[in-house]
């Protein structure tokens, strides 16, 4: 199943190129949480909801796709981790670059994620496609990463690897955005809008490998990063053990997966169309910061 948010907070189905609007499982679904709880409640709800989401979006009337404003699929995320450089590749080619990554003026970084572990995104960083992307920095170089990322769908802690896959509501699709320079990864890639997500969630059980995964980027139609997560270091599975070690996840946290090689910098009025045949594609556009 597809899940998507859209228009004003609305909740729908996807289903091909339409959405089936059940908004109204949605609000049930939050009347009858508790205020205090972490994570997303729509989420949290999805194995009890599923069947009725399923039915009532079989009965709904068809909206086209095209029609709609798609939103980031998850409303309340306690937060937004990421991987740093999870592919070999991508490792090599910011280590060839130290004066992107503002490492020619300072102390290089100890390599690999084992050594540098997740960072946090701000959640204000989360938009979703059709919100687009705006330049703070236009006078610093921004480049965009495109990355396979889980959506976590229960609370846990210290979870091992072979019951990792248990926590995974579903994936989507997301773009680091970095603005390069020498302070912390994490205050750099934490801009508002820094990080578009969509353009909805498939289920886990639609993508039951998630190790064999292709995805792409387009920057205004040349492809950028070709990508598979069967390259990625730390595998789905361990990338969830990894972050639980230290975090508590929720539902509806995001966890991008890390970014492969091709990364490259974006200005206003650039395109950046990311695909991937299990999850769909969404367009996102760039534009200066008001």
């Amino acid at each position: 199943m597809k899940l998507c948010r859209f228009n004003e907070d609305r909740l729908g189905v996807v289903v091909e190129e339409t959405i089936r609007d059940i908004t109204d499982i949605q609000t049930e679904i939050r009347n009858n949480a508790a205020y205090d709880m972490k994570g997303d409640a729509v989420i949290a709800a999805l194995p009890d909801y599923r069947e009725r989401m399923e039915a009532a979006g079989a009965d709904a009337t068809a909206i086209a796709v095209s029609n709609v404003k798609l939103l980031a699929p998850i409303a309340r995320q306690c937060k937004t981790m990421a991987a740093p450089v999870n592919y070999e590749a991508h490792v090599a080619e910011m280590a060839a670059q130290p004066h992107i990554t503002g490492e020619d003026k300072g102390p290089r970084r100890p390599s690999g994620i084992q050594n540098q572990g997740i960072f946090l995104k701000a959640n204000s960083a989360v938009v979703g496609p059709a919100e687009g992307v705006a330049i703070r920095f236009p006078d610093r170089r921004n480049d965009h990463e495109v990355e396979f990322v889980i959506i976590i769908g229960k609370t846990g802690s210290r979870i091992k690897r072979e019951d990792a896959m248990e926590y995974v509501a579903g994936y989507t699709l997301g773009l680091d955005m970095t603005v390069r320079g020498v302070e912390d990864r994490s205050f750099r890639k934490s801009c508002d809008g820094y990080a578009p997500v969509g353009p909805w969630m498939v289920t886990a059980d639609e993508i039951p490998d998630p190790s064999n995964v292709p995805f792409t980027v387009h920057l205004n139609g040349k492809l950028q990063q070709d990508a598979h997560t069967s390259d990625l270091i730390f595998d789905v599975p361990r990338l969830i053990e990894f972050a639980s070690e230290f975090y508590t996840i929720h539902p509806g946290d995001y966890l991008f997966t890390g970014s492969p090689p091709g990364v490259s910098e974006v200005h206003p009025g650039d395109v950046m169309h990311c695909a991937c045949d299990l999850i769909g594609e969404m367009s996102v556009t760039v534009r200066a910061a008001e």
